[in-house]
């Protein structure tokens, strides 16, 4: 049978179903943790590239700034120079006050300046971070205002048309003496030199009167000599490209306009022609030939266009110095500045996160299931404890909450266990008890059933004895299982301990005589009433008589039984202490933590030399816990026990008559007040 109990344990558990991952606690600390990690994460990359982009964008837009103004300096060097020979004090004073590296060299890499001087060693990058060329201006880091319409040339770049001084003081006379008149009809304007040095006014609001403007400005200064000169060198330059391309030549003006016949028309306004002209054709409103007639005309202004650019810029070359590449750094190497959140940086974010995540999950997972398999343990262990198969002891862990609990269920465990064999113990003990005088009365009846006996006298007296004995084991079990479900009803009132001994000992004064042992009481003190204690007379008077049966019994002929009672003081628990002792054989030291066990008894074989059941000690301290006292023994081996009994003391009356009882005493004028209690 005990072979096939681990059988029948493994299939129980096989039966069993799985605990669902979702559901356990494993899961759901897995879950919690993975969720934390995931928000952590994803908080704190949120955070990084936010603030990263926000510092990186405030970055880039200082460095374009300053990439800006040290471009748009040099740029201006670049237009007003024809060689680069003497920048380096402008290239200096720019890396003084914007704290970087400025580096400029031809467009084949042969160096022109370096702010680092000649001590710098570091490599050029294969990018330059721009091109100073005044005749193809970087939109990008100079605004589009600063261009000169769509042909990308710096408009400080003059060449040939910068004004000598002479012309220069003609000039800004005659413009000084319209911008008085302007001024003096109430149009507020101002004298402004162009690169060139030609002034020109500049309207301070932007609503003016076009007559009195007409009036005041109808005195044209036309161009000077120098102008005339580079203005024809620039037609002459002009035609040759148109001439080139099958086009016929144009007379341009001194604001780079041209005329072919139908008046006078500036650059950006014969585009804003164009584009009307554009959206306004029609198959409907045009014929065939004014469409293509006005697509011819579109045609001519576009080539006159791109050849006076290419012609400004064959002019100007031998004015301007040649284009230079330009590299600026804030730190001392050479670099682009800027910011890009190229696929590998993508890459080594998502990689880092997800590492970051799966450690979370790696440590979650080892630590739920350090802190499961102790849970795992404790449930086999209650459900072989469940199934009545003996379990070996939990593992008891750090202390900790479950290592707490291992050494509780295994505490529990072993108190059940320990439960479980009094349990057996006291059902074999109950059965032994009960088959002994059953045994008689049924072989007694018997025999008489039989004619081997006669119901005479002393029959009827033995089985009366039996049955009495009988009555006696059950009504002991009866008060024990009372006093263990708590339902053991008391009575309590005042009681004089030395009248509770008296009347014991009258009980029991006839068997002790008959067994020889001299049975006495120490006689009260003269005066006021003894110790006086708040219990149930009935049952205190049960527990002593247990006590007192069970000295007499167990003291030889000659011996003595002795009872006492005495209060002890408030600094000692205030308690009324009832003693029996007896000169007997005493109690063995091993077993006296047994006495009050149930069914316990010094004579292993059961016999019934000395009476008994077994259960009259337990009975005592049931009844003394129940009345919130306690029971105890001392005993020396051949000498004799003392038992003593500790009971909570009443308080004693105020006045009492010397005659009256305990009861009257501690009742007071209005009579006794009973109490039932039910434990």
């Amino acid at each position: 049978m005990r072979r096939r109990e681990p059988e029948q344990r493994r299939r129980r558990e096989q039966g069993r179903p799985r605990l669902p991952l979702r559901r356990s606690l494993l899961g759901r600390l897995l879950i919690v943790s993975v969720l934390v990690a995931s928000c952590a994460v994803a908080a704190t990359a949120w955070l990084a590239v936010q603030t990263t982009s926000g510092a990186i964008r405030q970055e880039q837009g200082q460095d374009l700034s300053s990439d800006a103004k040290i471009y748009n300096t040099l740029l201006g060097y670049a237009a007003t120079h024809p060689r680069w020979e003497d920048v380096e004090d402008t290239a200096r004073e720019l890396a003084r006050t914007s704290q970087r590296r400025i580096v400029l060299t031809t467009e084949d890499r042969r160096p022109l300046f370096d702010s680092a001087g000649a001590s710098s060693v570091a490599p050029l990058p294969a990018q330059a971070s721009a091109v100073v060329d005044p005749l193809s201006v970087d939109t990008v880091l100079v605004p589009d205002a600063m261009t000169a319409g769509s042909d990308r040339i710096d408009p400080r770049a003059v060449g040939p048309f910068l004004l000598p001084a002479n012309e220069r003081t003609e000039l800004r006379g005659i413009t000084e003496k319209q911008v008085a008149c302007l001024n003096s009809v109430g149009v507020a304007a101002d004298v402004v030199d162009s690169p060139s040095g030609r002034p020109r006014i500049e309207f301070v609001r932007g609503d003016t009167d076009r007559d009195l403007e007409f009036k005041c400005v109808a005195q044209n200064s036309g161009a000077t000599l120098t102008e005339k000169r580079a203005l024809d060198e620039l037609s002459t330059l002009a035609d040759a490209c148109l001439k080139r391309q099958g086009h016929k030549g144009a007379t341009l003006n001194l604001d780079l306009s041209w005329d072919r016949g139908y008046g006078q028309i500036t650059a950006a306004e014969k585009q804003s022609a164009e584009k009307q002209s554009a959206e306004k054709q029609s198959a409907e409103q045009y014929p065939t030939e004014k469409k293509a007639a006005a697509a011819v005309e579109r045609g001519d202004d576009r080539a006159i266009a791109s050849c006076v650019g290419s012609a400004r810029r064959e002019q100007l070359t031998d004015h301007v110095a040649a284009p230079a590449l330009l590299f600026i750094d804030g730190t001392g190497a050479v670099s682009v500045p800027g910011f890009d959140l190229s696929p590998s940086n993508t890459a080594r974010i998502v990689g880092v996160t997800a590492l970051v995540l799966a450690l979370t999950v790696g440590v979650s997972v080892i630590a739920g299931a350090r802190l499961v398999r102790p849970l795992h343990a404790l449930t086999g262990a209650a459900q072989r404890m469940r199934d009545g198969l003996d379990s070996a002891p939990v593992p008891v862990g750090p202390d900790n909450e479950i290592g707490r609990l291992a050494a509780a269920f295994n505490d529990m465990a072993v108190h059940r266990a320990r439960l479980e064999e009094q349990r057996k113990v006291m059902v074999s003990d109950v059965a032994h008890e009960l088959r002994t005088p059953l045994s008689n009365i049924r072989g007694w009846l018997e025999a008489a059933q039989d004619g081997l006996a006669d119901p005479d006298p002393a029959f009827v007296s033995s089985l009366l004895e039996e049955a009495v004995q009988l009555q006696h084991i059950i009504d002991d079990l009866q008060d024990l299982g009372a006093a263990d479900v708590g339902a053991l009803r008391l009575h309590p009132e005042p009681v004089y301990a030395d009248e509770l001994l008296g009347q014991v000992a009258a009980a029991y004064q006839g068997p002790a005589e008959t067994a020889g042992v001299t049975l006495t009481v120490a006689a009260p003190k003269p005066g006021p009433p003894g110790p006086t204690l708040y219990a149930d007379p009935v049952r205190l008077r049960q527990a002593v008589s247990n006590l007192v049966s069970n000295a007499v019994r167990h003291t030889p002929s000659g011996g003595r039984v002795s009872l006492r009672s005495y209060r002890t003081g408030p600094g000692h628990g205030d308690e009324v202490v009832l003693e029996v002792s007896d000169t007997g054989a005493g109690i063995p030291a091993d077993d006296i933590p047994h006495v009050f066990d149930r069914f316990w008894r010094a004579e292993k074989s059961r016999n019934r030399s000395t009476g008994g059941s077994g259960l009259g000690l337990a009975i005592v301290l049931k009844l003394a816990e129940a009345q919130g006292g306690t029971a105890s023994v001392v005993s020396t081996e051949g000498k004799g026990s003392v038992f003593t009994l500790r009971l909570p003391a009443a308080p004693a009356p105020a006045e009492a008559p010397a005659n009256a009882t305990a009861a009257e005493a501690a009742a007071g004028p209005d009579g006794p007040d009973p109490i039932n209690m039910t434990l």
